[in-house]
Formats: C-alpha cells, sequence, structure tokens
C-alpha cells in the first residue's frame, strides 16, 4: 500500500490535536506576579547599576531600606536625607542623586532664583565633598502671567548662574521632566509643572549646552505624557544623564499589569552604553514592599 503525504497527515492529525491539548497552558492556574516573585532574588547581571528612590517606600526607616537595598543587589540610594549618607556609605551603597529644591518653587519664576540657586549650589558642593556625581533640578510649576518662551528664558538664566560651579566641580544637573497629566495622586503626576513635555526638557537641555547639564529621563513620567520610549532612548542618549522608573498607569510595581516593557527597556538603554544609574521610583502596592523591590530589581536585571 502506498503512503502518501496526505494519508500521513490524516493518520498523525488525532495525534497532533491529543498532543495539542495535554501541552495547551491551564489558563486557571496562571500565577500572579506576586505568586511568581522570587523572594530570595538577588542581582546577578548587574549590567544595570540599580538605585532607589527613597520617598517611595516611606515610612520604611532609611536604615531598614538601606540593608534591603544592599541584600537585594542595589548599588546606590537617592531621594533620601543627608543625615543617612554615612549610614549608606558604611553600606558600601553610592549616592546617585542628590537632592536640591523641590518641583513646585523652580526657575520658572524668578521670585524663586535665589533659593534654588542657593540650594543647587549648596547641593553641589556637597556632592564635591562627598565625592558624588548628580544633583537633580526641576522647572517648577507654571506661574500666573509669565508666558511659556518667558518662562524657558528664565529656567536657563538660573541654571546658567550655577553652572560654573557644577562645571569646576565635575557635578551635572539632572533636569526631571514630569507628567502633567495625572491628577489622581499628588506624586503620580503633576498638574501645571512646566517641564512636562520631555521634547521641550530636551531643547532646554541643548540650549544650555554643558556635559554638566543633563536630562533626567524618568520612563513613566516619559510614557504617561509622550510615550515612544525606547526611539526617545535611543534619540536622546547623548543628554540623558539618569534615569528613574515605575508601572504605568499608576506609578505602581514594574509588574504585568502595567503598560511598559521593561526589559526591553533596560536592553535599550545598555544598547546606548549608559553607565549611569537606574532608580526605582515605584510605589509599592504589594503588602510585601521587600518582595516588590526584589521583584523590580529581577525585571530590571538583563
Amino acid at each position: 500500500m502506498k503512503t502518501n503525504r496526505r494519508t500521513l497527515l490524516k493518520s498523525a492529525a488525532p495525534t497532533l490535536i491529543t498532543g495539542s491539548l495535554l501541552a495547551a497552558p491551564k489558563t486557571g492556574f496562571t500565577q500572579s506576579p506576586i505568586e511568581q516573585a522570587d523572594p530570595k532574588f538577588r542581582i546577578r547581571n548587574g549590567r544595570i547599576k540599580q538605585s532607589i528612590m527613597g520617598w517611595t517606600f516611606n515610612p520604611m526607616p532609611a536604615s531598614e531600606l538601606a540593608k534591603l537595598c544592599k541584600d537585594v543587589g542595589l548599588v546606590a540610594m537617592e531621594g533620601i536625607s543627608t543625615k543617612h549618607y554615612s549610614m549608606i556609605k558604611e553600606l558600601g551603597l553610592d549616592v546617585s542623586l542628590v537632592s536640591s529644591h523641590g518641583f513646585k518653587k523652580g526657575p520658572v519664576d524668578p521670585a524663586n532664583h535665589r533659593e534654588c540657586i542657593q540650594k543647587l549650589t549648596e547641593a553641589i558642593e556637597m556632592c564635591a565633598a562627598s565625592g558624588y556625581k548628580r544633583v537633580i533640578t526641576f522647572t517648577g510649576m507654571k506661574a500666573e502671567g509669565i508666558e511659556d518662551e518667558q518662562a524657558e528664558e528664565n529656567c536657563i538664566s538660573c541654571w546658567k548662574k550655577v553652572l560654573p560651579i557644577a562645571e569646576k566641580n565635575k557635578v551635572t544637573l539632572c533636569l526631571e521632566h514630569l507628567n502633567s497629566r495625572d491628577d489622581s495622586h499628588p506624586m503620580k503626576g503633576h498638574p501645571g509643572y512646566f517641564g512636562d513635555d520631555v521634547d521641550h526638557c530636551v531643547k532646554m537641555v541643548n540650549k544650555i549646552g554643558s556635559s554638566s547639564f543633563k536630562l533626567l529621563f524618568d520612563v513613566y513620567h516619559v510614557q504617561v505624557m509622550n510615550g515612544d520610549v525606547i526611539r526617545r532612548i535611543k534619540q536622546y542618549k547623548d543628554v540623558i544623564g539618569h534615569y528613574h522608573t515605575a508601572g504605568n498607569p499608576g506609578r505602581g510595581e514594574l509588574d504585568d499589569n502595567q503598560e511598559i516593557n521593561y526589559p526591553g527597556v533596560m536592553k535599550a538603554i545598555l544598547n546606548t552604553d549608559y553607565d549611569g544609574y537606574v532608580a526605582q521610583e515605584f510605589i509599592p502596592t504589594w503588602e510585601d514592599k521587600a518582595l516588590a523591590l526584589r521583584h523590580a530589581a529581577e525585571v530590571c536585571d538583563v
């Protein structure tokens, strides 16, 4: 009896169907991100130098958070009081970004210039004395009666007054772009913030024209306001001085309940030869905050 291709396919069909059914995933037993998270995970690859923005884990004490970071394999912290810097240093952790003036009262308004210049100068000098490299800055909130073009000029004028100090001390000022779209929580979005368009922030960075003034690329805020994250990482790689993370929407964990493909984003960052820090700045929603941090660290450990 001759056997042809059609005969073979017909005879194999029941077996193929049975095998497919047996191999099909049981969707009713899918684990949640919390169940999938490894409670003992520690960073293995370390190609991404991970840090943490401390305020997001309040009210966890700074000492407890620092020890957790060390145990997980993070290499730095930021957004915490300077009184904890010596403790962080003793643990072998770096300070990846030093605070200065806040995001509300910024150089948009000339009335804030004196305070902004003073706080930026103090932060730069503290960085230089301690061996740290980056200071955060913001545009501030829009001010009544100040048009956008004038607001931009005000910002640039203020930053240029402190740049010589930064350049002399080899410290980089990092301008953070923030979203003005999310009004659900005072730290998930900032309606009225002037620097809410990342492309405009890059324009201001380029107008400054100094290697000591760069963009703080917050992946969460960019996704909310502009999107096209990976293309912008490639496009702006030469002016990016720091990164922040969080899940969108909600600024929560980097799990599969949010829309950003963080492993892909981290690979894109590595492909730009970036060698700075990526700070976790998500607000934990899981009951076990330590597990949430371990999970985020694993997601970014590409």
